[in-house]
């Protein structure tokens, strides 16, 4: 094992350049990032960290990354959640339950093994793999409370038909997982407790859907090409976040907020960090409607038409992202104030700080940016734009070994 200083190596070569950093956004970013990448370049690639993990600037990574008996102590991952989602503890005081079966013959009676068998459980549980598997749901996976789904260790699929389905439960851990190519499900009875099935009407096709939810995290997945959004928050759902994955080759890439005539997501809270918006992707990361949203060292390197959009009076407070726009030239616009006109948006209190903007990217502002008017779409601490590449070079699912460090 390499010694406690060379963990410190990597940043403290970037030291003399985090203190040119001020919480506004950075003159001439180009030549900021070169430097930057330069330095990080130097000892390590951008997706294969190695022993940066205990020292990346990711307070998620760090807090558990660096174990590497991780697979012993999975159920630690809980603690590790940052954010308005941070007291979701899922499955963390319950048992391991093994997945040993991808097959989901019978989503009314299904077999024990499969994984729809574990997350309608009544009791707190810890879903693990016991091999790599491509799970292709009959209908939608609908959770029941208290239940965490961890891929680590091996290679998950959910992909090829309906997937994931978090409605009016809470405490959930969606951790690990490769979530594609998601198809409508409906028509049908799905069983969601040991005790209950019902008639399911169609579903929108959302790679994870999150539907009166609360005390939800959505970690460290990669997601891709779903029918509808790649995840969703509506209907009051609430304490979410959703941090550290790779989302790539999308449309409508994340909507928070039913409709603008649905005020009970006025009180919706969701941090969304430390997350790539990668390659294929055109608009809605997010789409925001009525609450709180804190986006924070997210690194867009994608997008079509807009990043970050939204209507019915918003609060987006966004801060440290590093936004690379799009060659097209109409779309260098980071935002997109909808359904309104500017007479109304004005007001909205969206912001901007230290967040880092390339290639003509920019960022309208509104509202009257009074500090106050943020405190509710406040999560956590972000960290200077200048990192995000290294913040979040280990999005998406990660390869972990059992017996080293993911």
């Amino acid at each position: 094992m390499p010694s406690p200083s060379l963990f410190l190596l990597p940043l403290l070569s970037l030291l003399p350049l985090i203190s040119l950093i001020s919480s506004s956004p950075v003159h001439d970013p180009e030549h900021v990032v070169q430097q930057v990448h330069r330095a990080i370049n130097a000892s390590t690639s951008r997706r294969n960290l190695g022993y940066l993990s205990c020292g990346t600037g990711n307070p998620i990574d760090d807090c558990w990354r660096c174990d590497p008996n991780w697979e012993k102590n999975r159920q630690r991952l809980a603690d590790c959640a940052i954010g308005f989602g941070k007291n979701a503890i899922g499955g963390r005081d319950g048992k391991i339950y093994v997945v040993t079966d991808s097959g989901d013959d019978d989503p009314v009676n299904p077999r024990p093994g499969t994984l729809r068998h574990a997350v309608i459980q009544d009791e707190p549980l810890w879903i693990i793999f016991k091999r790599d598997m491509t799970i292709q749901l009959k209908e939608e996976l609908i959770m029941n409370s208290f239940k965490t789904i961890d891929g680590r260790g091996a290679s998950v699929h959910i992909a090829g038909g309906p997937c994931i389905t978090i409605q009016f439960v809470t405490n959930i851990i969606i951790h690990g997982l490769h979530i594609h190519d998601c198809k409508q499900g409906g028509n049908a009875y799905v069983r969601d407790s040991p005790r209950h099935y019902g008639w399911r009407t169609i579903s929108d096709g959302d790679g994870v859907s999150i539907f009166g939810g609360s005390h939800v995290w959505v970690d460290h997945n990669s997601l891709s090409n779903c029918k509808d959004g790649l995840i969703d928050a509506i209907h009051g759902s609430t304490a979410i976040t959703i941090s550290n994955n790779f989302m790539t080759h999308h449309d409508k890439v994340m909507l928070l907020g039913h409709s603008d005539s649905y005020t009970q997501d006025k009180n919706m809270q969701v941090t969304i960090a430390f997350n790539h918006f990668g390659e294929g992707l055109v608009q809605r990361m997010p789409r925001c409607r009525h609450g709180y949203f804190h986006v924070v060292n997210n690194d867009y390197t994608h997008w079509e038409m807009y990043a970050i959009g939204g209507s019915a009076n918003p609060t987006i407070n966004s801060q440290g992202n590093r936004f690379l726009a799009p060659d097209i030239r109409f779309s260098k616009e980071v935002t997109k104030h909808e359904d309104a006109p500017e007479s109304e948006w004005r007001h909205w209190n969206w912001r901007s700080e230290g967040d880092l903007y390339m290639n003509g990217a920019f960022f309208t502002a509104s509202g009257a940016g009074a500090s106050s008017s943020y405190a509710k779409a406040s999560s956590l601490s972000a960290r200077p734009s200048t990192l995000v590449g290294t913040i979040t070079g280990g999005s998406g699912v990660l390869g972990c070994k059992k017996g080293s460090r993911c």
